[in-house]
């Protein structure tokens, strides 16, 4: 069975028909071939608003979708760089040292804090 997709426009159109005092629930459904239960839904979500209030509400609940995927991305990034760094063996810097050497084992920074490729051999 093919799923139809009603836009807001008719859903708000079939909720205003439901509440017409000749027409039961049951009746709109059957007329407008949906289930009671894809009516109370709607009816549920869009309650009383207007065509520009449910467009308007669509579109908050998409953009706060999008901030919220934007978020969990940004904290499991966090979360990865504090994997890396714990799992990174450092010495501690001390008093003797001027803090250069610290960390540098094993990466692309020579002693003087400069990439290896720029300093000269």
């Amino acid at each position: 069975m093919k799923v139809k997709r009603y836009t807001i426009e008719t859903k708000i159109r079939i909720l205003r028909e439901a509440q017409s005092r000749d027409k039961t629930i049951q009746d709109v459904c059957r007329e407008r071939q949906i289930s009671e239960q894809s009516f109370h839904r709607w009816k549920r979500e869009l309650g009383m608003l207007e065509v520009n209030q449910a467009k308007q509400l669509k579109e908050l609940q998409r953009e706060n979708a999008r901030l919220k995927r934007m978020l969990a991305d940004e904290m499991l990034g966090k979360e990865l760089l504090k994997e890396v760094l714990d799992k990174k063996s450092c010495k501690p810097r001390s008093q003797e040292t001027d803090g250069r050497e610290a960390c540098l084992r094993g990466s692309m920074y020579g002693t003087s804090g400069l990439p290896a490729f720029w300093t000269e051999s």
